[in-house]
């Protein structure tokens, strides 16, 4: 069965929210540009000067990212919990010696 869509790729040890449920069907729902309300995503930012951005995942379903797939760290449900997914990618860094260079500690 072949998926279209193709709005994002995901990161091969996604991050995941502790109160996400059905992880396939969200990625599903990702991939092809459903909507879900209360889904937030972790991606690389588009600015060179920043290195991670949360955004909701209707963002996604803009035709830039049909073009551009976007890749997805983690995925959170609810703002609050993709911030706590980010503090522990960057704990994770900090403890690997790569204060500060979250992107370079994921593409590890």
């Amino acid at each position: 069965m072949k998926i279209e869509g193709g709005f994002c790729r995901f990161y091969k040890h996604l991050y995941w929210g502790e109160s996400v449920k059905w992880h396939s069907l969200v990625k599903w729902k990702l991939l092809t540009g459903r909507g879900q309300f209360k889904i937030f995503c972790i991606t690389e930012a588009l600015g060179k000067s920043d290195q991670l951005e949360i955004i909701h995942c209707a963002f996604l379903r803009q035709l830039y990212y049909k073009a551009h797939p976007v890749m997805i760290y983690g995925i959170a449900s609810g703002y609050d919990e993709a911030v706590d997914i980010i503090l522990k990618i960057s704990q994770e860094a900090s403890n690997a010696g790569m204060d500060g260079r979250l992107i370079d500690y994921l593409g590890s």
